[in-house]
Formats: structure tokens, C-alpha cells, sequence
């Protein structure tokens, strides 16, 4: 399996002085998906009923585009975010529904340990590296590879160094970070052989508490 791309976010900084603007409809904030770069999400998805729903009201915006003679891109990418635990326990009915998955560790990590992350006082919970939140994960990307689809993840998580073992080690394709997150995360891969990055997952899977898997992973 080859290592997971990397990239920075749709949304995320703008480009310094100089850079060049982006191609008419393929830059963040609208315009028509008339190349194969760009890709749609549907957020909050906990059953496979409300992908068909989100689908069809795809499919009715794709029909008024030809019927205005706009161009798109037929082939565009659907998929979903990965963010409630419903979703997980059901992904391998919702990998047959959408092309691609992309999961939403902050969200996902404060519903499932029951974690307002806006509550200091629970807020401690909400931490992304809990095994719990790391063994959700795991089976979402299994869900997915067994389906033929691709997998990725935003959020904090996928930007953390620290994590990069273990998310390698899980399967993850790609990673959805800060472009200033990049380097760093870039250099972890390339230290790592995908048996050590199996081997350092399986470790913090086994890990019983979310302080056991930030000691394990930082005497790395």
C-alpha cells in the first residue's frame, strides 16, 4: 500500500503574493466542477437512507445544469463524512453509496466519548488519540477497502506528527491538513516502513487508556 497523500484543505489559508488565482470553477467557494479536481462531501451522514436523499438532490441539480447547457463534471466524486458513530456502525452499507469516505475526528471523537469539546470541564475527554475514537476509525477503513473505495481523514488528528504512525498503521489514504502541518507529517512518513507503522497501530489499539497510547507513541 503506498503511503497516504497529503494535502491542505479546500478553504484552508490563502495563496501569498504572487500566486496565480485559481482555475475558473475549480477554487474553493463555488463555480461549476467542470474539471476532475474537485469533489463533493455530504456532512453528517448516520444512515445510508439520507445519502439516497442527498443523492437524488444531486441528481436533480446535475439535470438543471444540462438542462441549462452548463457544463460539469459527470464524473465528479461523492462521498461522505465519517463524524457519528452511526456511521461507523453502519459504513460498510454506506461505502456502497459513495466513492470515497472522509473522517471527521473532531466531531467524531466528542460524540463518541459523549465530550463537548466547548465544555471545559469533559473537555479532556474529547481527545482524538482515546483508543476507543482510534478503533472507530480502524473500522471505517476496513469498511471502506472492503468496499473498493478510498478513505481519508481531516480534522486535528490527521495533522499531528504524533499520530502519523498510527494512522499509516491503520490504512488511511489520505490526510487532510493545514499546509503548515504538511512537513512535518511528511517526515514522519518517510521515517516509517508500513510493517513498523502495522505494528505501532496494533499497539495503540491494544492500549487501554488515551494516556497509555500518547506514552507509547511519544518513547517512540
Amino acid at each position: 500500500m503506498p503511503p497516504p497523500h497529503l494535502y491542505p484543505p479546500i478553504g484552508g489559508p490563502p495563496p501569498g503574493p504572487g500566486a496565480p488565482p485559481p482555475p475558473p470553477g475549480g477554487g474553493a467557494g463555488g463555480g461549476l466542477s467542470s474539471g476532475p479536481n474537485v469533489k463533493l462531501m455530504f456532512p453528517m451522514i448516520g444512515a445510508p437512507g439520507e445519502v439516497r436523499a442527498a443523492k437524488a438532490m444531486l441528481d436533480e441539480a446535475r439535470g438543471e445544469l444540462r438542462a441549462a447547457g452548463l457544463a460539469f463534471d459527470e464524473r465528479m466524486e461523492v462521498g461522505i463524512m465519517i463524524e457519528v458513530p452511526s456511521a461507523v456502525a453502519v459504513a460498510d452499507q454506506l461505502a456502497r453509496e459513495v466513492d470515497f469516505f472522509s473522517i471527521g475526528t473532531n466531531d467524531l471523537t466528542q460524540y463518541v466519548m459523549a465530550a463537548d469539546r466547548g465544555n471545559a470541564r469533559v473537555a479532556a475527554l474529547a481527545n482524538p488519540f482515546q483508543p476507543a475514537v482510534l478503533r472507530l476509525v480502524r473500522q471505517a477503513v476496513d469498511a471502506a477497502h472492503a468496499a473498493g473505495i478510498w478513505i481519508g481523514m481531516c480534522g486535528e488528528l490527521a495533522g499531528n506528527p504524533l499520530a502519523t504512525p498510527v494512522l499509516l498503521g491503520l490504512g488511511l489514504d489520505e490526510l487532510s491538513m493545514s499546509a503548515p502541518a504538511i512537513p512535518a507529517v511528511k517526515e514522519a512518513v518517510r521515517r516509517l516502513s508500513l510493517e513498523d507503522a502495522r505494528h505501532i497501530a496494533a499497539e495503540a489499539l491494544a492500549a487501554d487508556s488515551v494516556e497509555d497510547v500518547l506514552r507509547y507513541l511519544k518513547g517512540l
